[in-house]
């Protein structure tokens, strides 16, 4: 009888058995570690980095005032919490000594950041300033739809802020700062000296004789019809400092000029262009024109350009600030060079001065000194003949 082979054993299938679920409790301690890794910084974390005391880094970062902390000591600070990107609970800084870190701005109006060169060159100053010192910027206007006057001192009464900030004033907002300042608050205004008898702290060239510098620039060069276009409305105090260089320095070489010699534009270069315009149309014969700024005087141009007239051939024309692009007008823009990005850091240092105490040491570094850069369009490289 032959042996036959077993057939192979069947293979069995089990039912799988359920997924076990996930423990609920306490994560993986590589899940701790990766918490742990990602975590805010403290101001622990400041002080061990700078090398000082968590006394020392609340003292610098809330603004505390006479505490014998160094310069050197509180940029140090400064640094080690920029680098780490500690942020302090703005909440818990208003509570130390009633502090928010925060310093406002305030603009006439906003639309002018917009179209102003010079403006926001200082805008762009002031934030990188606030940011060097461990400080928030916050902006507003203190014209526009709604507002009251002197609505934009409410920013200050409410506490939001530490200190202001002030560009361009106009004359009616002086006695709203001057208040403000009585009140103790830290206050820096811009672009204008202010009135003698003032507390306020100004940072401003003299406008008033740097005009009449432009002035007597264009009568060395034989012009006597001297035209003006002011860059704003005669409201502001710097408008009208501008202004009064331009007629004082007439008068003084017995040059008689009417209210029909001068136009006012709105900051803007079309405001500019239709500020030239409206001279043009007044059948003015003048040689040479003076813009209140370099944003206008390029709509001047423009205006000039249309009306058939060349710069400097027929007009020379000389404008304020000698903003980054006047050297590429055409022709390159002759004007008065500024320096609003010193002047934006020379504001903050001020203004960290009133709130620190001359114990501090805050380090108010100087701006460039303004001057008069030449360039085509006043004509003064050309055999001209004049009138």
């Amino acid at each position: 009888m032959s042996r036959r082979e077993a057939p192979p054993p069947k293979k069995t299938v089990s039912a799988k058995a359920p997924a076990k679920p996930k423990p609920v409790g306490k994560p993986a301690a590589k899940a701790s570690a990766l918490i742990a890794l990602t975590a805010p910084p403290t101001s622990a974390d400041v002080g061990r980095r700078a090398g000082v005391s968590r006394t020392t880094v609340s003292f610098v970062l809330n603004g505390v005032q006479n505490q014998g902390i160094s310069e050197a000591t509180r940029e140090k600070v400064l640094v080690a919490a920029r680098e780490l990107g500690y942020e302090p609970h703005a909440a818990a800084r208003s509570l130390v000594g009633g502090a928010t870190g925060t310093v406002g701005l305030v603009v006439p109006q906003t639309a002018h950041l917009y179209v102003d060169a010079f403006l926001a060159q200082v805008l762009a100053s002031v934030n990188d300033e606030c940011h060097r010192h461990g400080l928030k910027l916050l902006i507003d206007s203190s014209e526009g739809a709604g507002r009251e006057p002197g609505g934009f001192t409410q920013m200050a009464r409410s506490r939001r802020i530490d200190g202001l900030i002030m560009a361009h004033p106009r004359s009616a907002e002086m006695e709203h700062l001057q208040r403000l300042r009585d009140q103790g608050v830290p206050l820096v205004t811009f672009g204008t000296a202010v009135p003698g008898g003032t507390a306020l702290q100004a940072i401003a060239d003299d406008t008033a004789e740097l005009s009449q510098g432009v002035v007597r620039h264009l009568l060395g060069l034989g012009h006597r019809r001297i035209a003006f276009v002011n860059y704003a409305r005669p409201e502001y105090l710097s408008v009208n400092q501008r202004e009064q260089g331009w007629r004082v320095a007439l008068k003084d070489a017995g040059v008689k000029v009417g209210k029909n010699w001068v136009a006012y534009a709105d900051i803007s270069a079309q405001s500019g262009y239709e500020a030239a315009q409206e001279l043009l149309s007044r059948g003015l014969k003048f040689t040479a024109l003076f813009a209140g700024n370099d944003t206008i005087a390029f709509g001047a141009l423009r205006a000039l350009h249309e009306a058939g007239l060349r710069v400097p051939q027929d007009v020379a024309v000389v404008g304020y600030d000698d903003i980054p692009m006047a050297p590429f007008a055409s022709p390159p823009l002759t004007s008065v060079r500024t320096d609003p990005v010193g002047h934006g850091r020379q504001a903050v240092q001020m203004l960290l001065a009133q709130l620190r105490g001359p114990a501090a040491g805050v380090v108010i570094e100087p701006a460039e000194p303004p001057r008069l850069v030449v360039r085509e369009s006043c004509g003064a490289t050309l055999d001209l003949p004049r009138g």
